[in-house]
């Protein structure tokens, strides 16, 4: 069975594995700080009730998530969010008798991608409606989401392995990024230097999330570290680093001379 209401991606970035959809998920909010492991999705608007899977993103405020059919479709997290909760199919029954959620629906169901190719200044007024990515009409009014567009991401210049890899980084920044779905931000470590030593490939510059096992070696701004991890092309939010390096284990201090 096909669903004619999907928004599909144009191209979006897959999730590496488990854990890097697990870091994602708990910085949409979709999943608690303390999950160690994903939890069954279900999508309810358009009047559905059916399972999916979120298998990556188009950027921070779209989500891809695949239904067992597998088509593809963009949704808000926040909306993705809304709908896990029991009484939703019940509260947005209520909205639509009330008419409410017409509006809402109509912008629900229109493709952004039919869009890309027109420019804002040649659109007419109309086609300002097909903009509109799957997300509440609470949050159609906010310019983020009521002007997010699917967007072609760039191919890493790298080709980076898929298993994990020997690395050494040396620490260049401690800082903090926005966190969308959270009062706190998130805290994260810059590093220079990047490279993996088997084979001998040259990164430049990485980042990683300030876990707790990190904030265990106490690291100070120009501590040379090697370690065991993946590497995926994700860029820093507001930051120009474009590679993270997820997971690392057998974290070692490096004395240079």
């Amino acid at each position: 069975m096909d669903y004619s209401f999907t928004i599909e991606p144009l191209s979006h970035t897959t999730f590496e594995d488990e854990s890097d959809q697990l870091d994602q998920c708990k910085e949409w909010g979709l999943l608690s700080e303390k999950a160690a492991k994903t939890k069954a999705f279900f999508y309810k608007g358009n009047g559905q009730n059916i399972p999916c899977n979120i298998i990556g993103f188009v950027d921070k405020m779209t989500a891809v998530i695949e239904f067992e059919n597998k088509q593809l479709h963009c949704i808000h997290p926040s909306y993705l969010k809304e709908m896990q909760a029991a009484n939703y199919s019940q509260r947005l029954a209520a909205a639509e008798d009330s008419g409410a959620a017409d509006e809402g629906d109509a912008l629900q169901e229109i493709s952004a991608v039919t869009t890309d190719d027109v420019s804002d200044s040649e659109a007419p007024a109309e086609l300002d409606v097909q903009k509109e990515l799957d997300v509440p009409k609470a949050k159609a009014d906010k310019p983020a989401a009521s002007k997010s567009k699917v967007k072609k991401e760039k191919a890493p210049k790298l080709e980076l392995p898929e298993d994990k890899v020997k690395m050494i980084a040396t620490v260049s920044e401690f800082t903090t990024v926005p966190n969308n779905f959270s009062d706190t931000e998130d805290e994260v470590v810059i590093y220079e230097a990047v490279s993996i030593t088997d084979p001998a490939t040259e990164i430049g510059t990485a980042w990683s999330s300030h876990s707790n096992t990190l904030k265990k070696l106490e690291l100070q701004i120009g501590d040379t570290l090697t370690f065991e991890c993946k590497i995926v092309a994700k860029k820093l939010s507001k930051h120009p680093v474009p590679y993270k390096i997820n997971n690392p284990a057998k974290m070692q201090k490096v004395a240079v001379e």
